[in-house]
């Protein structure tokens, strides 16, 4: 069994955000983090999901991913991701980001649990650190598939940068 805790930041929204992962089983530990210059905190949130479980090494394993986004868990808790994708993610928001949730959940067993956020959870509040880490640093990259779908408050997300 594999644990996973995610949590996603953005300072503004958008804004310069960031994502982190904390995977654990047995006595294996890992941190994962990054951030982008404008981005989404919902963007973020799924990420930190989505690069946890391409971390996995060894596919159809059972993973149980702790997350204080409802938005990501109920999507997935509730079935909407797979309704959104069978009509083509028509007028929904992440859809790139969706699309490669969903490459990287199939490749697992994977239940989501969602957790209250800001609640005095260790592993909860150790990625929220990570991921308020990752968007304060310098240079970090351009969220195209964000910058894609949303060329006008991109560039006004730009501005908002230190």
């Amino acid at each position: 069994m594999i644990e996973v805790y995610t949590d996603g930041a953005a300072r503004g929204n958008p804004g310069p955000g960031g994502w982190a992962a904390l995977l654990r089983s047995g006595k294996h530990y890992k941190e994962l983090s990054g951030g982008f210059s404008c981005t989404t905190n919902n963007r973020m949130e799924l990420l930190a999901v989505i690069c946890a479980l391409e971390a996995l090494k060894k596919p159809h394993s059972d993973v149980t991913v702790w997350s204080d986004s409802s938005y990501v868990c109920d999507a997935v808790n509730k079935g909407w991701v797979f309704q959104w994708e069978s009509k083509g993610f028509a007028k929904k928001k992440n859809p790139d980001l969706w699309k490669r949730f969903l490459v990287a959940y199939r490749k697992h067993k994977v239940q989501f649990v969602w957790i209250r956020g800001h609640n005095g959870h260790p592993q909860n509040e150790r990625c929220d650190q990570l991921a308020v880490e990752a968007s304060f640093k310098t240079d970090l990259p351009a969220d195209q598939g964000y910058m894609e779908s949303n060329p006008d408050s991109a560039a006004k997300g730009q501005s908002l940068l230190p």
